[in-house]
């Protein structure tokens, strides 16, 4: 089991709760790169640092926004704060992402040609993770003779698992073909997921590979509680208003009429607030809401997880809606479907 932590909760609660969840027997946690609210890096240097076993990874840190060096050097220089886990391997993990409209275009960054972009990126920084010299002469990449510099301390390589986010068809099969793992979005029904993990195979067997050598985590947004189960489905109903509104690719793969979507921006744009998320949510159905995340009291959200795990999904990565997120660890700590 997973936990995913975006920009919801106050940072020093979201410290103190990958504490727990790692006590509680959690595996991983990744910590999104959230709109312009939140850095990863910060939060997962600042997880790093106070926690022992558990694996952090970015989900995700956009392509657009930093060169391919620099991540390299970020993922190394986390490595070293993290120190290995307990068995030897390294506890980060590297999730990449293309970013997402109309963020990208309002920052002059744009998202010209991201499945070339992705595929270089990824190149060269496992490249750059053997700490040899690199030179790579790319469309978007370019190095020359540039190595990481560590001249004091491990020089061995850096063996960091590197993952995409993706969404669309041709992102989940380079996935397959070219990364270690593919990080699944969330606010999707479980029929995607099918398809997308085809996809992935699709691309895995371009590259000699099978969809089993291809680690599968999907964020999955879960809103839980056995007191008040209403109001957790209305807080997940508040999310995919959100979603619907502002990020056209999840939007799509959600499954949502076009009727519904357009009446959801009417209300919710980019950047919005959470009373326009709440203002929106009348518009989704408690059904349509309960196809695309878990929702309810905790046996309906562990019976949801379930299903996304027989769609396909290696590590179902928890997405905590409501203000507590300890009951969401509880129901899963060491839960099997």
């Amino acid at each position: 089991m997973g936990l995913y932590l975006q920009d919801k909760h106050p940072i020093a609660y979201e410290i103190e709760i990958a504490q727990y969840a790692e006590q509680q027997g959690f595996s991983e946690i990744w910590q999104a790169d959230t709109r312009l609210a939140r850095d990863c890096v910060v939060m997962m240097s600042a997880i790093a640092a106070v926690t022992k076993q558990i694996r952090i990874g970015s989900g995700v840190l956009p392509i657009y926004t930093r060169n391919p060096a620099v991540i390299a050097a970020t993922w190394s220089t986390l490595h070293e704060l993290a120190r290995p886990a307990p068995d030897g391997t390294s506890r980060l993990m590297l999730g990449l992402g293309a970013w997402w409209e109309p963020i990208a275009s309002r920052v002059g960054a744009g998202r010209r040609r991201p499945l070339q972009a992705m595929r270089e990126n990824i190149e060269a920084i496992r490249a750059l993770f053997t700490m040899d010299e690199v030179s790579y002469n790319g469309d978007f990449v370019n190095l020359d003779r540039v190595q990481l510099d560590v001249a004091y301390g491990d020089t061995s390589p850096r063996d960091i698992p590197i993952y995409i986010g993706a969404t669309g068809p041709k992102m989940l099969e380079l996935s397959g073909e070219i990364a270690d793992g593919v990080v699944l979005n969330y606010v999707v029904p479980t029929d995607y997921i099918r398809e997308a993990v085809v996809r992935v195979a699709a691309g895995a067997a371009k590259a000699g590979r099978s969809i089993d050598d291809i680690d599968r985590p999907e964020l999955l947004a879960c809103s839980l509680s056995d007191d008040d189960p209403d109001e957790a489905l209305l807080v997940g109903k508040s999310l995919v208003a959100y979603y619907l509104g502002t990020e056209p690719h999840i939007a799509e793969a959600s499954g949502a009429e076009p009727e519904l979507i357009e009446r959801v921006k009417e209300i919710v744009g980019w950047p919005a607030t959470e009373a326009d998320y709440r203002k929106a949510a009348p518009l989704i159905s408690s059904e349509f809401t309960q196809t695309l995340m878990a929702a309810g009291t905790s046996t309906q959200c562990r019976d949801k997880v379930a299903e996304y795990i027989d769609a396909g999904v290696t590590c179902p990565i928890l997405y905590p809606l409501m203000d507590d997120i300890k009951p969401v660890i509880d129901a899963f700590t060491y839960w099997t479907p």
